[in-house]
């Protein structure tokens, strides 16, 4: 796994062992950041279920003013460290090293301009997940949030929420289903 485009561009990323996280391909994340590539510079960046913060670090590196990474592994939480440091982006990047219920409530912005989250497949934890941003002050009608699911997840308990899906980019095991609010 690598930084795709931007300052960072071509250094190698840690990925954690094991089985736990499911690291964003490299031509999954490259076609993702195509799509954003106007709404990256500037922003204020969210990567929930961080992982080894491959999507927050492309962010940056893509001109993200800033990134919050949210992980709660001990490993990940390792391996994202290890990746800023490497980087370089360690001033452009918040570690909030716990669960992604607790953390989300304790970014303190004006606004983020986008959360990506890649939750667990089959945890069920995108529902309890909305919840919690469709209290939050920081999630305005600008806000993009992106969740990257299993082909066969549903989104319509976003409704409930006042949020709703935009677009869907569909890939061979997986999408990312692009979010707003209603």
């Amino acid at each position: 796994m690598r930084v795709i485009s931007g300052t960072a561009r071509s250094l190698p990323l840690k990925t954690p062992s094991g089985a736990e996280t499911r690291p964003t391909t490299d031509r999954i994340k490259e076609t993702l950041f195509n799509m954003l590539q106007v709404d990256v510079p500037g922003s204020i960046f969210v990567d929930v279920f961080a992982g080894s913060g491959g999507i927050g670090i492309e962010a940056i590196s893509r001109g993200a003013k800033h990134a919050y990474f949210i992980e709660n592994g001990k490993d990940a939480i390792s391996c994202i460290q290890d990746n800023l440091v490497f980087t370089k982006f360690t001033d452009k990047a918040t570690l909030l090293k716990q669960d992604a219920i607790s953390a989300l409530s304790l970014i303190s912005e004006k606004q983020v301009d986008i959360v990506f989250m890649d939750p667990p497949y089959q945890s069920g934890i995108e529902d309890s997940i909305f919840a919690v941003l469709s209290n939050q002050n920081y999630i305005t009608d600008g806000t993009l949030i992106i969740v990257e699911a299993d082909l066969s997840k549903s989104f319509v308990f976003l409704e409930k929420y006042n949020f709703k899906v935009i677009k869907e980019k569909l890939y061979k095991t997986n999408k990312h289903v692009f979010i707003k609010k209603s």
